[in-house]
């Protein structure tokens, strides 16, 4: 199946509706009857998460399951940023500009994904995408102070290789929560949660914002920065989807490769260009 014809097809499915349907789902109690199926399927390491499978009410419960205790160690040297998921490198580089640069094999400009972002031309990406598999939830990669958030609603596109490649600028057009992390050696991070097909929510640890329930985007400064240390818990997926790092140039020599599997913890970065 040609990616032209799957994108067309994608195209007509009501993103939206369909995701908080599949949402909507995940959090009754009658989704606890799939998630053997689920754990079979996606070949999820019951090992390293509490309890066990009998645990969990329903679908929603179990995806966003805690790690038991020391199974991510965070690293703690001076010079690391960390990897704030689980999940696979889909690419690492420095900005062209506000553009990826041609051997990202996708576009976007900065700006739009963040909601703003003049700081960051010239500056560093990387794209992680967690799969059905992966611990879904989202952990800070440098300590520092939460200073704010972006909401951008959008499409739900699915984040799969196909529609990644054929759907120009996927991830700004995505529905995605743009978090403003300040750092006292990195200047400014943005960690960009994006949404996809069949994420119905997205949430975080510092504010109450909830992500694809008909609600109107913002820009919020909050009067109260949330400070916040190296492996704390920033944010939820809610059935889903990709995380993009973004820092200001210089500021990061990265350590990762395409498809190389992070853990939540792991150093993907060194201070300094």
């Amino acid at each position: 199946m040609n990616d032209a014809f799957i994108v067309s097809l994608l195209s007509v499915v009501p993103h939206g509706l369909g995701s908080r349907l599949q949402g909507a789902f995940a959090r009754a109690g009658l989704s606890r009857l799939v998630l053997d199926w689920y754990v079979r399927t996606y070949g999820v390491d019951l090992s390293e998460c509490e309890g066990t499978l009998s645990d969990y009410r329903t679908l929603q419960d179990f995806f966003v399951r805690p790690l038991k205790p020391g199974v991510r160690p965070v690293d703690e040297t001076a010079e690391a940023l960390v990897s704030p998921v689980d999940g696979r490198v889909y690419h690492a580089g420095r900005l062209s500009g506000f553009e990826l640069p041609p051997e990202a094999g996708m576009r976007w400009d900065v700006r739009t994904l963040v909601g703003g972002g003049e700081r960051y031309e010239g500056g560093h990406y990387a794209i992680l995408y967690l799969s059905p598999k992966d611990y879904h939830r989202v952990h800070v990669p440098r300590e520092g102070h939460v200073v704010g958030y972006r909401y951008l609603p959008g499409r739900l596109w699915p984040v799969f290789p196909a529609a990644v490649r054929t759907v120009e600028g996927l991830f700004a057009k995505n529905e995605r929560l743009a978090v403003r992390l300040a750092t006292q050696d990195m200047g400014e991070l943005a960690v960009v949660l994006v949404g996809a097909y069949g994420v119905g929510r997205m949430t975080t640890s510092f504010a109450p914002v909830v992500t694809n329930t008909g609600t109107p985007g913002e820009d919020v400064t909050l009067t109260a920065p949330w400070t916040c240390a190296r492996g704390d818990e920033l944010g939820r997926f809610n059935l889903g989807s990709t995380v993009i790092l973004v820092c200001e140039a210089g500021r990061v020599t990265w350590e990762l490769e395409p498809d190389q599997q992070v853990k939540m913890g792991q150093r993907i970065g060194r201070l300094g260009s």
